[in-house]
């Protein structure tokens, strides 16, 4: 993805109103589509990649077509390589240390947040997981030793309550083995 390691994300309160939304910014711009589905409650989110300056065209004409309907929305221009295999639970998680986990009201400030997390601290992304099956909710899970779990969790949560929607941030310095089989 060199060259093409810039994001963007339309999340929506419109189901028809996204699948809408998600047409006109592929149309606009010479972008990837990487998601583009519904979300519970009823929410629905278009996240594209690319190189910056379409990225910016596409997530522009975006939230024109999207208009009333847009919740929330993010363009990140060099965005953390782990942040494509967190998304999808690919991540190759051989040893879980410390756990900190960040959860938000939306999936953008969730993205933002995971990308600063991993951009502060030396720490393994585990899972970001996206609204499906949570309510609309996000959360992101993370590991390293407790210093960087603690800076990382601090800089993330910052970014989503800058944008009004952390729900709790937690770090776990030393998780119980049992728990881990349920986290990798």
């Amino acid at each position: 993805m060199m060259g093409e390691n810039s994001i963007g994300l339309i999340e929506l309160t419109s189901i028809a109103k996204g699948i809408e939304t998600a047409d006109i910014m592929l149309k606009t711009a010479n972008v990837e589509l990487l998601v583009s589905t519904p979300v519970c409650p009823g929410k629905y989110f278009v996240l594209v990649h690319g190189d910056v300056a379409s990225v910016e065209n596409s997530i522009k004409a975006g939230i024109e077509i999207g208009g009333e309907y847009v919740v929330d929305e993010f363009i990140i221009p060099n965005v953390h390589p782990s942040i494509y295999p967190a998304i999808t639970s690919t991540v190759p998680i051989n040893q879980v240390a410390a756990l900190g986990i960040l959860e938000s009201f939306t999936i953008a400030s969730m993205i933002i947040a995971a990308d600063a997390a991993l951009k502060t601290a030396s720490v393994d992304a585990i899972e970001l997981r996206l609204g499906t099956g949570i309510g609309g909710k996000s959360y992101f899970i993370m590991t390293g030793d407790v210093a960087s779990v603690e800076e990382a969790v601090q800089v993330g949560a910052q970014k989503a309550i800058e944008k009004g929607f952390l729900v709790e941030k937690v770090v776990i310095p030393s998780p119980d083995k049992d728990l881990y089989k349920f986290i990798i």
